[in-house]
């Protein structure tokens, strides 16, 4: 039994958590060692269990999948990490990989590339899923190395919550449903509004898209509808 790769899954739905480990199961080389609906559980449970790998959602409720794979990265550095998500947007895929993923794959072809992933990434090979278009990865390959962040002084000047905050706004999320993704509350998500608003010297929602669609945080073709 101790010779099974073991792997831990950190994902806030029970359900989809269910649907990995049934996956996973397929291959009787695999252990599913833990399971975690939070960030912080499962960095604490990936300190006690010290997985080979991690699959890691990067939407979770205390903190984002790129933080808890920094975290990771400088802990347990051996832990090959794959983020398991519903975003196929370039910067989510960029972001990932400079904070130290080696695969990604997409929630809705789970099925399809998540045995393959996990092979491709224990074996120490990049993985990408063949989800994520063309366009995507073309866009991708162009982007410098890993210190490389958005070149923009006024979007420097955000913390990282009002840079979370700025690309949902962007979305078309309302105050309520950020503050419900965020768990914060909507007076403090139109307090972090104001101030991105007075940052980047917008002044209006769609200068806002614009803005974020310019740096390439979101795709203007949701909007042209």
């Amino acid at each position: 039994m101790t010779d099974k790769i073991p792997i831990l899954i950190v994902d806030d739905h029970p359900l989809f958590r269910e649907g990995l480990k049934t996956i996973i199961g397929r291959n009787r080389q695999y252990e599913v060692v833990g399971e975690a609906g939070s960030g912080q559980e499962g960095l604490e449970l990936a300190r006690k269990t010290k997985p080979a790998l991690m699959m890691i959602d990067l939407s979770l409720p205390d903190m984002n999948g790129i933080q808890l794979t920094r975290k990771l990265r400088s802990e347990l550095p051996a832990t090959t990490i794959i983020i398991v998500t519903m975003h196929a947007k370039v910067d989510y895929i960029a972001e990932a990989f400079q904070a130290g993923a080696t695969g990604y794959v997409i929630k809705e072809s789970a099925a399809e590339g998540l045995l393959k992933g996990i092979e491709t990434a224990l074996k120490g090979d990049y993985f990408l899923d063949s989800a994520v278009s063309s366009q995507v990865v073309q866009t991708l390959m162009k982007l410098p190395g890993k210190e490389t962040k958005i070149i923009d002084a006024r979007y420097a000047s955000l913390t990282a919550r009002e840079q979370e905050i700025l690309r949902l706004l962007a979305e078309g999320l309302s105050t309520k449903e950020i503050a419900e993704k965020l768990f914060i509350s909507p007076k403090t998500v139109e307090n972090h509004r104001a101030n991105i608003m007075n940052k980047l010297d917008l002044h209006s929602t769609l200068e806002l898209v614009r803005y974020a669609a310019k740096l390439g945080l979101i795709d203007m073709d949701l909007w042209t509808n």
